[in-house]
């Protein structure tokens, strides 16, 4: 699932892909809201941490896998 997050007064937006399902990113989403940060993981297991202030937005990616090659 591809996951990007807008960071506030950054032109650059954090983007990475996550094992985990639309409704887990979105429940840590909204959790995050009251939590003061979001805390997710990516499918390399790498963790990111982001203060809830700074989120502009949360774009959750389809969950359907890349095609790999060359498309005629």
């Amino acid at each position: 699932m591809d996951i990007r997050i807008g960071i506030k007064d950054s032109p650059r937006e954090i983007s990475f892909d996550s094992s985990q399902t639309a409704e887990e990113v979105q429940a840590l989403v909204l959790d995050a809201l009251d939590a003061g940060h979001l805390a997710i993981d990516d499918a390399k297991g790498h963790r990111y941490i982001v203060p809830s202030a700074n989120i502009a937005y949360v774009e959750i990616g389809s969950e359907t896998a890349r095609k790999i090659g060359f498309v005629a």
